[in-house]
Parts: structure tokens; sequence; C-alpha cells
């Protein structure tokens, strides 16, 4: 099989879901990990945890059907983790100069920023939903989360039609929208 062709399979299965590609990276590309992270300075448990992150941050490449991979799979995963990792040292103040000196494979910075910043931004999504109240919150839920209809939630929460849910609907969508820019602005 074409080694170009299986990289793409592999992150197709990836974005799908497929069992047997998640299993296949994490195969092919853990014990790299793992020794990367246990010979600067970390552990087992701290591996595992950034080969964790780093296959985020695949999945969610491979999702946004926009992503084009310009090496292996390998490349990719070692480059991410490295990244992680290097950042995490110097969080915990244990950054060694060797780590300094690897070559950097592939440029993933922005990559890793950005996933980051979108946690951030769930994470205050998360606040201002819960600071939304009721029957908002529970509304919210069930359109974006349950994937009821209109119909449906008119009749869940007794309004007189699909409608007046929707209307309410919008109103609920502009207070978590005023809410949530509110703690962004206000540095979470």
């Amino acid at each position: 099989m074409n080694p170009d062709y299986k990289e793409q399979d592999l992150l197709d299965g990836l974005a799908n879901g497929d069992k047997t590609a998640i299993e296949t990276i994490y195969k092919e590309n853990f014990n790299m990990v793992q020794s990367l992270i246990i010979n600067n300075n970390g552990t087992i448990h701290e591996a595992k945890d950034v080969f964790q992150e780093a296959m985020i941050v695949l999945f969610e490449k491979a999702r946004s059907g926009t992503f084009e991979l310009n090496c292996q799979i390998k490349t990719y995963v070692y480059s991410v983790s490295r990244r992680l990792w290097l950042k995490r040292l110097k969080q915990l103040n244990r950054y060694s100069t060797e780590m300094e000196n690897f070559s950097e494979l592939v440029s993933v910075e922005e990559d890793v920023e950005e996933h980051e910043k979108r946690d951030e931004e769930f994470v205050i999504m998360e606040k201002a939903i819960v600071n939304l109240g009721e029957p908002c919150k529970s509304l919210i839920e069930a359109f974006y989360i349950q994937k009821k209809n209109m119909q449906d939630i008119a009749t869940e929460f007794g309004y007189t039609n699909a409608d007046n849910a929707k209307n309410q609907k919008y109103k609920c969508l502009m207070r978590l929208k005023k809410i949530f820019f509110s703690q962004y602005k206000n540095g979470k």
C-alpha cells in the first residue's frame, strides 16, 4: 500500500472516529512520545497526558476538513507532543537546554495555541451557560445538545407554537452571547 495513501486513510479514520485507525495511530506513535517525555524529565503518566493532548490536536485538525498533512503522522504527533512538553516543562520549571537544541520538525505552534484558545473559549462558554439561568439554559441545551426540533421544544416548555419557542430561543441566545462576551472581555 502507498504510504501516503495509508496516512490519509488513518487521518480520515481518525476524523470519523474509526476505532482501528485510532488504535493504529496510537500503536505507531505512543512509544515515540513516551520516550521523548521520559528522556526529558517526564513520567509515563505525563507521557500519556501529552500524547492524549497531541491526539486531540490531530483529531481536531483531521475533522476540520481543511487540514493538509505535509509530513507523516508520526512527525506531526512528535512535533505537537514536543511543543506541548516544552511548554509544560517551562511551567514546571524543569526546562532542559538539551530540549532546546532539537530541530523543529513541523511548525505546530499556531495549531497548539489555537487549540488552547478554543479550550479556554469552551470554558468561558460553559460558565456563561451556567449563568444563563432557566428556562434559557434548558432551552439552549434542548436545541443544540439534544438536537430537538422547535415543535418538540414548544410542547416541552409550554409555548403555544414553534414560532414562539423559536423567538424565545433567539432571546436566550442573545442573552448567552452578552454573558459570554462580557466574561470573555473581562478575562474569564
